[in-house]
């Protein structure tokens, strides 16, 4: 009798550890790059030099989304759209610009000033839980440029919003980067039009 009992508890614990293995296999990550291109904006250039530093928090960023059971993931790499969309957007702001390693780099002292964006924020609503038929994008940017010492000559917060209709996709994959895109156009819409209006920026030209 004990032994029939030791059997059915050990097969139990067997019929349990299946179970979980079977949990944990069913949760799976998806990673999808954000990929997309950004036109030039048609805009007066300032005549400056500005040297450009993306640190590796910006290259390299991502955002990890959980669905509402909790067994899927999607991690949002957009680290290399961040930087594709400055690199459109800085050369028709200003007459000369350059990418940097860091302040220590040499060319840091051949250059007006040194610009460099990092990411605040980033937050994403799925229709699944907002109940809407949109996918929804928003970004919150910390803006600074500093002088060839490092010296602070304006720092500044911009948001982009960004979102598409789930009509539009056939995965969610598709409608998360496209309304991704869409912030992000956003973002190089406002940061070209509005850069000489910040009134940090507006008193350090002023002083040129």
């Amino acid at each position: 009798m004990r032994s029939k009992i030791k059997t059915q508890l050990l097969w139990s614990k067997v019929l349990a550890l299946l179970l979980v293995a079977s949990l944990m296999g069913s949760c799976g990550v998806s990673y999808l790059v954000i990929e997309g291109s950004f036109p030039t904006p048609n805009i007066n250039k300032i005549p400056l030099s500005m040297a450009i530093f993306y640190d590796d928090a910006l290259r390299e960023f991502s955002y990890m989304e959980y669905s509402e059971t909790g067994r899927e993931e999607i991690n949002i790499e957009s680290g290399e759209s961040h930087i594709r969309l400055f690199n459109a957007v800085l050369p028709a702001m200003f007459e000369e610009v350059i990418e940097i390693e860091g302040m220590d780099d040499p060319m840091v002292q051949e250059v007006d000033a040194v610009f460099s964006p990092t990411i605040e924020e980033f937050q994403l609503a799925l229709p699944e839980k907002t109940k809407l038929d949109v996918y929804e994008v928003w970004i919150k940017y910390n803006m600074r440029i500093v002088d060839r010492s490092g010296n602070s000559l304006a720092d500044w917060v911009v948001t982009s919003y960004g979102k598409t209709p789930t009509a539009t996709f056939l995965s969610v994959e598709d409608g998360i980067n496209q309304a991704a895109i869409v912030a992000l156009r956003d973002l190089a819409s406002s940061f070209s039009l509005n850069f000489s209006q910040i009134p940090e920026v507006q008193g350090w030209l002023n002083t040129l």
